[in-house]
C-alpha cells in the first residue's frame, strides 16, 4: 500500500528501531504503528509508546529524554525518528492513561492498545491537529481501524458512555460523514461511498440519546 506521507527508508528505520525497543523495554504501543499492525495499512515514522514511571528511568539510562510540559508526555529524538511516550496520572490521551493501559491485546509480539481504545486516542489525536499532515494521516488511520471486519462498535458505544466522550462520537461521525474518498487505501469515491453508508448506520447506532 503507497504510503503518501513517510518515504520508505524512514518507515524501515523506524521499524528497525522500534524492534529493538521490544528487546530491552516493556511498553504499550499506540499511535500509527499500533493502527499498522491491527490493518496492514499505513506503515509510520514516529513511534508512540504508554510506559510506567520505572520503565521511563531505564530508558533515560540508554537514551536523553525531554520533558513537554505543554503536551503531558516525554520525547526522544533519534535522528529522523520521534518517540513520544505517555505516562499514567499525567498524560492526555482521551481516556486515562492508568485505565487504559489494562486494555490491551498481543499481536505480532507487541502490546497494542484494544483497537476500540486505540480509536479514541486516534479521534483525540484528530480533533487536536485538524487539517495538518499528521491530522491527515489521523484521519487515514481511524477509517482503516473502523473498516476492520472485527472492529467492535458497541464496546466503542460502551467506553464512550462510560468515560463521557460522546464528543468523539460526534467527530466520527463528521469524519466520515466529509470523507469523500481516502486513495492511500485504495478507497475511491465509488468505493468508499458504500462502505460510508454502513460505517454511518454502526455510528449512529451507538450514539446516545439525550
Amino acid at each position: 500500500m503507497t504510503n503518501m506521507f513517510y518515504q520508505q527508508f524512514l518507515t524501515d528505520k523506524s521499524f528497525f528501531l522500534l524492534t529493538e525497543l521490544k528487546k530491552q523495554f516493556k511498553f504499550t504501543l499506540i499511535g500509527g504503528w499500533a493502527v499498522y499492525f491491527y490493518t496492514n495499512s499505513l506503515k509510520s515514522k514516529d513511534i508512540d509508546m504508554i510506559v510506567d514511571f520505572s520503565e521511563l528511568e531505564q530508558l533515560r539510562k540508554e537514551f536523553p529524554i525531554e520533558k513537554n510540559e505543554r503536551l503531558k508526555k516525554y520525547q526522544i529524538k533519534i535522528e529522523e525518528i520521534d518517540i513520544d511516550i505517555y505516562m499514567p496520572f499525567y498524560s492526555d490521551l482521551g481516556l486515562p492513561v492508568e485505565e487504559i493501559i489494562k486494555k490491551t491485546t498481543l499481536v505480532n509480539g507487541f502490546v497494542l492498545l484494544e483497537k476500540e481504545v486505540l480509536l479514541i486516542t486516534k479521534l483525540k489525536a484528530y480533533q487536536d491537529r485538524g487539517a495538518s499532515v499528521k491530522g491527515q494521516k489521523d484521519l487515514i488511520d481511524i477509517i482503516s481501524l473502523v473498516l476492520l471486519e472485527d472492529f467492535d462498535f458497541k464496546y466503542l458505544s460502551n467506553l464512550i458512555k462510560k468515560y463521557c466522550l460522546e464528543k468523539y462520537s460526534a467527530v466520527l461521525k463528521k469524519l466520515i460523514s466529509e470523507t469523500k474518498e481516502v486513495a492511500e487505501l485504495n478507497l475511491n469515491q465509488h468505493t468508499f461511498a458504500k462502505k460510508k453508508k454502513k460505517l454511518l448506520e454502526q455510528v449512529h447506532s451507538f450514539q446516545v440519546t439525550r
